[in-house]
């Protein structure tokens, strides 16, 4: 076995549920530890994958280019942020023409706003164009993943479960809402795109 490091499992999971994540903790005190997102279905996160629409880029940077998009699923809104540590990423953002379907792999970044919330970000790896079947493909597994993560928070020694219980007190049905809705809003994509054939 060599010693280089393995890239954590990027986790599927809707921008409603990533958005109300808020809390970030370490999981040893090496300097180079990865840093995690603690999901409110009792899961961590330290890299993320997701697919959705990119509806907006704009360049916010002063001195040098740093790229802001916003990529919409069906439960809300992501922020993604690119600059010079991301040049892949912030050439991504430049050059994608909004609205069009973007899969991002990404580590998640908190930071406090002025009136003291806190906001997540994602600082993407890799932003790619991709098509609607690829979209409702992620749509549906991610449905998946957040039903067995609420199913797997009941279960007494899901350390990250007892840790969302403690530090979010957010009702965890909203999530089960949420990936139903999502699975609807295919079907009626699919309604939609049926009729206009």
């Amino acid at each position: 076995m060599s010693g280089a490091p393995t890239r954590e499992v990027a986790q599927r999971v809707f921008a409603r549920e990533f958005s109300d994540g808020s809390d970030t903790f370490k999981e040893s005190d090496e300097e180079r530890a990865p840093v995690y997102l603690l999901l409110p279905t009792g899961e961590r996160a330290n890299r993320i994958f997701f697919v959705g629409t990119l509806t907006e880029t704009e360049d916010v940077g002063s001195d040098s280019e740093y790229w802001q998009g916003r990529v919409v699923d069906p439960t809300g809104t992501f922020y993604v942020y690119a600059g010079q540590y991301q040049p892949e990423a912030a050439s991504a953002l430049r050059e994608i023409e909004p609205p069009a379907y973007v899969a991002v792999a990404g580590k998640p970044r908190t930071y406090e706003t002025d009136d003291g919330d806190t906001n997540v970000a994602v600082r993407p790896e890799s932003i790619t164009v991709v098509d609607a079947a690829t979209r409702d493909r992620w749509v549906v597994e991610t449905a998946e993943r957040t039903i067995e993560r609420l199913q797997a928070f009941e279960d007494e020694t899901n350390e990250y479960a007892r840790m969302a219980e403690e530090r979010y007190d957010l009702p965890l049905e909203n999530y089960r809402r949420e990936a139903v809705s999502a699975l609807e809003s295919l079907e009626e994509d699919d309604a939609v795109a049926t009729e206009s054939d």
